[in-house]
């Protein structure tokens, strides 16, 4: 009979998470993760089976917890365009507070060759599509109560603002310029 575990998987995750996100998946070593972690080489196999599957389990809990978080604020009370405003004001302030400028793990996993494909490719698009769903359902009220413009269908609205706000999680990955950001959040409310 084995021994059993004396660490929790979500605490492992979470750890793990941290590390992708700082380096990435391929800059990432079993080092990297089991400094992390706390958990040797072996005991990191055996409760994950692969560097990439801690990976996909990583990428996971980030939807869980942040990609989560960005979804309540978007449901919190108020106007379309504040909730829209301070889902984008929120990433900037947390994006120019990062010393290391990590960004947004999903996007960062879209542009890595490991994310692009199998179960984190699914992982990243069902966060974008979440995305993109609960966008939608903002503009669509905000087209029928008159607050945004019903010139355009509201997936089309949806999409283009959620664009923008993948830009903007770029751009505050490599500039401190807050001017900068903050006329990218006014040019995207402007064109709801």
């Amino acid at each position: 009979m084995g021994r059993p575990r004396e660490f929790s998987d979500h605490a492992v995750v979470d750890a793990a998470m941290e590390v992708f996100w700082e380096k990435g998946y391929e800059a990432a070593t079993t080092q990297d993760l089991c400094a992390r972690t706390g958990l040797g080489r072996g005991s990191l196999y055996n409760a994950f089976g692969s560097k990439h599957r801690l990976y996909e389990e990583a990428v996971r809990r980030y939807a869980q917890t942040k990609g989560a978080a960005q979804l309540a604020m978007l449901a919190e009370p108020g106007s379309v365009r504040e909730r829209l405003r301070e889902m984008m004001l929120g990433v900037i302030d947390a994006d120019l507070a990062d010393p290391g400028r990590r960004g947004c793990l999903a996007l960062n996993a879209a542009t890595e060759p490991s994310g692009r494909t199998g179960d984190v490719a699914a992982l990243v698009r069902r966060q974008f599509t979440d995305l993109e769903q609960e966008l939608c359902h903002l503009v669509t009220v905000g087209q029928r109560t008159g607050e945004l413009s019903a010139d355009r269908p509201p997936l089309q609205v949806a999409r283009t603002f959620q664009s923008a706000y993948y830009g903007l999680r770029v751009l505050a990955k490599v500039t401190d310029d807050r001017s900068a950001l903050l006329d990218v959040v006014e040019g995207a409310l402007a064109a709801l």
